[in-house]
């Protein structure tokens, strides 16, 4: 387990390779890793290029937190999913392009291609639209992730969540490029949708693919 100095600076060092691959700009989105029983997560407002170790906010589950800096403004986003997802480790929040044009269309990601599995399900489901920041939109994210790893919000963007921070900078990017083929292959004509029972089977396969030596 990563101490906590080492969690803060992968958590700044994430946040800054979201703005380097395009995945945010400026201050938009958030990162977050679970401590313990506490949360590490960006701060609100600090554009991520000038993000610091220093800079993360450790942050009790009621929100409450310490330091000069506020926890980012979707603080209650990460804390309701790991109180309800003991497995999930990290979160990250994004306002990537491709994903948040689909979100504002307030649609799915469906299972068009069969990397869609990814995110745990047949489909990346679409959550309602709640102002940001608020116990409504994180409520209808929890609706939408179900059992899942990921969930577009709509007219806002996407979130998923990770064993640990690689995994889910992993999911964002994924979501993204299938977000845009996605977008794309729609501008031509209409994608055909794979079936539930085929995703099934590409999720078994994705159960023990690319097991990493750590994992057991």
């Amino acid at each position: 387990m990563p101490s906590e100095d080492q969690l803060r600076e992968e958590i700044a060092a994430t946040a800054r390779l979201l703005g380097e691959k395009g995945l945010n700009r400026a201050a938009a989105g958030n990162v977050s890793a679970r401590f313990g029983e506490r949360v590490l997560i960006t701060p609100s407002g600090v554009p991520h290029d000038e993000l610091t170790a220093a800079d993360i906010v450790r942050m009790d589950m009621d929100g409450g937190h310490e330091g000069p800096l506020p926890p980012s403004s979707e603080w209650r986003m990460h804390r309701d999913i790991y109180a309800a997802k003991r497995e999930a480790g990290a979160v990250i929040h994004t306002h990537s392009d491709h994903a948040t044009a689909l979100a504002c269309l307030g649609e799915p990601l469906p299972a068009f291609h069969y990397m869609v599995a990814v995110a745990g399900g047949a489909a990346v489901e679409c959550a309602p639209y709640a102002t940001f920041g608020s116990e409504d939109l994180s409520r209808h994210m929890l609706r939408a992730l179900g059992d899942r790893k990921a969930a577009l919000l709509a007219h806002h963007g996407l979130i998923c969540h990770g064993r640990d921070l690689k995994e889910a900078l992993g999911i964002a990017e994924e979501i993204e490029g299938l977000a845009r083929v996605y977008l794309l292959a729609r501008a031509a004509g209409q994608p055909t949708i794979l079936s539930d029972d085929e995703m099934a089977r590409v999720a078994a396969k994705f159960a023990t693919y690319g097991r990493r030596r750590d994992d057991g």
